[in-house]
């Protein structure tokens, strides 16, 4: 995997937008409690399945690799010159 500036928050940025895109969708919204691990995978599917990524193959995936599907899903979507997508 390559590695992406800013790949924390750029990773924060997607579970947020990926949480909103969930809401609107009509699933109920994460506890507080909800590890990011989950959130992650929840997100990740959702995404899969309504044909906004492209999955991974099975053998890839795991946490690593869906957190840094979102990652560049995030990084696609930012519009240009967004604080983090500078260097």
């Amino acid at each position: 995997m390559k590695k992406i500036k800013h790949e924390a928050q750029l990773l924060k940025k997607a579970l947020s937008i990926g949480e909103q895109y969930a809401k609107k969708r009509g699933f109920a919204t994460f506890d507080e409690g909800t590890s990011n691990k989950v959130k992650i995978e929840c997100i990740y599917r959702l995404l899969v399945e309504d044909k906004v990524l492209t999955p991974l193959a099975s053998d890839k995936e795991d946490g690593p690799n869906m957190k840094h599907k979102l990652v560049l899903w995030i990084h696609k979507q930012l519009p240009e010159g967004h604080p983090l997508l500078q260097d």
